[in-house]
């Protein structure tokens, strides 16, 4: 898994929901049990996996985030593995800034393309949760997929805050929606049973929300 996967963790953007702990450092930098930080999550995740080789993309608030991953993450010398700061930038070829999550990989995409990698793992650096990402890899590579999404149950009330997808009987997703609205919910969110595709799901957890 270690020279397999190279992760790429983002930066985010503003974070105004959690003003004012954003005011002077970006979401991955939030201060979470004392010495830790919002972006020690995912990267502790990529550890436990077995994978090295880590990317942070960065441009919104970022000097207190740099700051940590460079005060944190020192790897040995003699390791193939690193955890490093991509961070935003205008090139003569390009004036502008990271637009949004897909722009930053694909702007970025430059920095890491050379580098010996069968996959890629994309991954928020502002998520609080636990998961085996050898266990998501694994079944990325088993089922053939082109690209495979991370995905929870939610209820009715999260739904409308985040990101919906419709799926198929074969978990082929057809649709997506970002924040519907309430009234969108039913036509969109109800494909199927969630518990058919994300294992016991609760039955007040019926809509499918990218994580």
């Amino acid at each position: 898994m270690n020279n397999e996967v190279l992760a790429l963790i983002l930066g985010g953007g503003q974070g105004t929901r959690l003003f004012p702990l954003t005011h002077h450092r970006s979401k991955p930098a939030v201060p979470i049990g004392g010495q830790y930080r919002l972006i020690d999550i995912p990267i502790s995740n990529c550890l436990h996996a077995d994978i090295r080789r880590i990317f942070v993309l960065t441009q919104f608030n970022s000097a207190s985030l740099n700051r940590h991953i460079a005060q944190t993450y020192r790897m040995d010398l003699f390791s193939p593995g690193f955890v490093e700061i991509l961070a935003a930038e205008q090139t003569p070829d390009n004036p502008h800034w990271f637009q949004g999550t897909a722009d930053a990989v694909r702007q970025a995409a430059r920095h890491f393309d050379h580098y010996d990698a069968d996959y890629y793992l994309i991954l928020a650096g502002d998520h609080l949760y636990r998961m085996n990402y050898a266990e998501l890899v694994d079944a990325h590579i088993d089922r053939r997929a082109d690209i495979t999404i991370a995905a929870q149950p939610v209820n009715v009330e999260d739904a409308s805050g985040m990101g919906i997808f419709r799926f198929d009987e074969g978990g082929q997703i057809v649709a997506f929606e970002e924040k519907p609205k309430r009234e969108r919910l039913h036509d969109i969110g109800r494909s199927m049973p969630v518990g058919s595709m994300l294992g016991n799901a609760p039955p007040d957890k019926p809509f499918v929300a990218s994580m």
